[in-house]
């Protein structure tokens, strides 16, 4: 029997008894962590082991730890990192110090029970991307980004850690903030072929990415690549991409409907996987509502992406870190 086509965010530090009942009800294929969630080591390993009881296996939990503004896990128990971009332009050695970074953050989510990771990000840096995304980008050529992106990934397989190729098929022409606003993006179909999609295609064969809740008026001027065929069959066919694919957190501002609604859509899409973020219930009962179980093809999918998920390499901690160090001084 398959889980249900959605990944959830618990509200708090710890489940209550409600969260444990309704998440082993709605059986959901993964779970989410926020600032929220997060103390210390001990209480994240003690929350990542409750969650995954309540499913019965071994179910992947996701965080957003980019480094930089985005980054759950923060001091004093968890190093601080540089944006990315600007780690990318401090850095004697750019791919250099972008591997260590990456093998260092897995590392630490590992050691606490997060085994997915929404990163790398390979949206590229336009003159006007907005400012809640522009400093996470890794550069403003398409070849930085993916040999970039490429190097983040498989620091996080080196050390356990699976990662989601983010914001697909590009974001990096938002004008407005998504959380609050819907961007459009009124570029020609061929510059978009020829620069946004461009990295992402280098990078298809990463087993999980995330949509960009974005209108490419050039495509379909109606509706947000999250809830349009129209993009997710460009996203399939044109740009190659065949893993497992997950909305960006569904109860972002820039879209609208009711949470069921949304859910639907985007699984009418093409859509695999709905990610709910705010750890509201009822919110999260629609979206199961919405979503329903994985699809087949979902979960051939999904199996194929846990199955790249393996032992960490060894690694010196603390001589990484001071190269890493070295390397941006």
């Amino acid at each position: 029997m398959s889980s249900g086509a959605y990944i959830f965010a618990p509200k708090g530090l710890r489940l209550n008894r409600y969260e444990k009942w309704f998440f082993r009800d709605a059986d959901p294929w993964g779970f989410i962590l926020f600032a929220r969630n997060i103390d210390d080591p001990e209480q994240v390993r003690a929350l990542t082991s409750e969650l995954r009881e309540t499913v019965g296996w071994h179910a992947p939990i996701l965080i957003d730890q980019e480094g930089g503004r985005v980054q759950r896990m923060r001091a004093p128990h968890w190093r601080e990192y540089l944006p990315a971009l600007d780690q990318m332009r401090q850095a004697r050695e750019p791919m250099k110090a972008q591997l260590l970074r990456n093998r260092l953050i897995a590392e630490e989510l590992r050691a606490v029970g997060i085994d997915v990771n929404c990163a790398p990000l390979a949206d590229v840096l336009e003159e006007n991307t907005h400012l809640v995304l522009a400093n996470r980008l890794y550069g403003d050529d398409v070849d930085t980004v993916v040999q970039a992106a490429r190097v983040c990934a498989e620091a996080f397989k080196m050390q356990g850690v699976l990662p989601v190729l983010k914001h697909i098929p590009g974001y990096g022409r938002a004008h407005v903030d998504s959380h609050t606003d819907l961007p459009r993006v009124d570029a020609t179909r061929s510059v978009l072929t020829r620069r946004d999609f461009k990295t992402f295609e280098a990078l298809k064969d990463i087993a999980m990415g995330m949509t960009a809740h974005i209108v490419y008026e050039a495509i379909d001027p109606q509706n947000p690549a999250t809830t349009s065929p129209t993009v997710i069959r460009l996203i399939r066919k044109e740009i190659g991409f065949d893993g497992l694919l997950m909305t960006d957190d569904i109860s972002m501002g820039a879209l609208s409907g009711t949470i069921k609604d949304r859910a639907e859509a985007a699984m009418t899409a093409g859509c695999d996987i709905i990610l709910h973020c705010n750890g509201v219930t009822k919110e999260m009962i629609q979206v199961a509502a919405g979503a329903g179980p994985m699809r087949v093809n979902g979960m051939v999918r999904a199996d194929v992406a846990l199955m790249a998920r393996q032992d960490p390499s060894p690694i010196d901690i603390s001589a990484a870190a001071a190269e890493l160090e070295s390397l941006l001084a």
